[in-house]
């Protein structure tokens, strides 16, 4: 899974650009959960190469970009979790999932 690197508030604008074309994931992630790492882990063994051409995926550390995170509740009217899977869609959060509720076949069915 080739992930773009989220780490800062301003790349949210792009998302909200890129997004109007296709979907953009955006995938909030702890690297000291072990929910988050077994959500990540499940998402990407499933994640075929041709699904990037569906959607764009975003990865966020949120150990290192915190604020990042919090910009992203505010921006797309979503509660901070973490792990959290986002669907942002013409500059929307048209999808929320978290923890262990993050699957694979609603992420791409919901793009």
């Amino acid at each position: 899974m080739n992930w773009n690197q989220l780490t800062s508030k301003q790349q949210l604008d792009l998302i909200d650009e890129e997004s109007k074309q296709t979907p953009v994931l955006l995938f909030k992630h702890s690297t000291r959960c072990s929910i988050s790492s077994t959500a990540l882990s499940r998402l990407e063994r499933k994640w075929q190469e041709a699904d990037g051409q569906k959607m764009k995926p975003y990865y966020l550390d949120l150990l290192q970009h915190r604020d990042v995170s919090n910009c992203i509740a505010s921006h797309y009217g979503v509660e901070h979790q973490s792990p959290q899977a986002l669907i942002i869609s013409n500059g929307k959060c048209v999808y929320s999932a978290t923890h262990l509720d993050i699957f694979y076949d609603e992420i791409i069915t919901s793009s």
